[in-house]
């Protein structure tokens, strides 16, 4: 039986494995389908504090690894099939491998966005393709971007966009906007953004970086390619919560709810940090702030509710 298992290895959980481990709690973290979370899959990071000059994504994922394995932190390679919450110790089912005892868990699986699955996408995602201006504005000062999307998001990383672009182009499928009122006048009213409605995304155009999205119009049936440095894919976000089977308290997409100013579920020893309870900022930087307060919470809860003696193999 563990004192605490980690599921997920974005900033959220690996803040909070190096915040346990440095507490000598020894925990377990499962890594799941993608080492690193979401950073891993973009290029340079500039806004996370401590690092002047940048620093690569998987650079920082990986730092903070190591920081954590050298408090003694444990990593597994697997995926988390299920847990049963239902009694302490919680069971961690991960494929493949054994049934772990827990006497606590934090949830730190993160949020993946949602994609449109066209060529060249994935290929030149970081690299031309992104799904975060908040992230990667400051890179495409005076560029071209395209931003592909009909919600509050899309509107929102379009208005943010034009601070650093001279133009940005709103790319959807439809005529008609998903965005709320107030959103949708904003970016019409922003003199930098202009309209691509009613036309399909159908290719990424890259000839050693993006040079422009292909498109298809749904009036003409015609083709065209639409120039831009840069593509921006503003169709939401899923929490990864799926495996959760509903035990856990969320909201009507599958954010974990926590108690305001906490890191605590519904659950008693079951907390959750990083995008998974976040569906506002998604930042590394916001992730790894709530990693701490997760590995806070559970190690004053497990000193409370402890169920074996640990004093015993510290």
């Amino acid at each position: 039986m563990q004192q605490v298992m980690i599921l997920g290895t974005g900033p959220a959980g690996l803040t909070a494995a190096i915040y346990l481990a440095r507490a000598n709690m020894k925990p377990i973290i499962i890594e799941g389908s993608q080492p690193g979370g979401q950073l891993t899959t973009t290029t340079e990071v500039e806004n996370f504090p401590g690092f002047a000059d940048g620093i690569m994504g998987p650079e920082l994922m990986d730092q903070m690894r190591k920081q954590a394995e050298r408090f003694g932190a444990v990593f597994i390679s697997g995926w988390v099939e299920s847990v049963d919450l239902s009694t302490r110790p919680f069971k961690v089912h991960v494929k493949g491998m054994e049934t772990y005892e827990t006497e606590s868990v934090i949830i730190s699986t993160g949020a993946t966005a949602k994609l449109l699955g066209i060529p060249g996408e994935r290929e030149h995602m970081g690299r031309g393709v992104g799904t975060c201006a908040t992230c990667d504005g400051f890179f495409y000062r005076g560029k071209k971007v395209i931003v592909i999307g009909g919600g509050d998001s899309a509107m929102e990383e379009a208005n943010f966009l034009t601070r650093f672009a001279t133009e940005v182009r709103i790319v959807h499928r439809r005529n008609e906007l998903r965005a709320s009122s107030i959103m949708q006048d904003r970016a019409r009213q922003n003199k930098k953004i202009t309209w691509s409605l009613n036309q399909t995304p159908v290719e990424v155009v890259a000839d050693g970086k993006v040079t422009g999205l292909k498109v298809h119009d749904n009036d003409t049936g015609e083709e065209q390619t639409l120039e831009s440095d840069g593509i921006f894919v503003a169709i939401g976000h899923l929490p990864n919560t799926a495996f959760l089977s509903k035990q856990v308290h969320t909201d009507e997409i599958g954010y974990i709810i926590v108690k305001p100013g906490t890191t605590e579920t519904n659950i008693p020893g079951v907390f959750a940090c990083g995008d998974v309870q976040d569906p506002i900022y998604r930042q590394a930087v916001t992730a790894a702030g709530t990693g701490c307060m997760a590995a806070l919470d559970a190690e004053r809860f497990l000193q409370k509710n402890a169920i074996h003696d640990w004093s015993q193999s510290l």
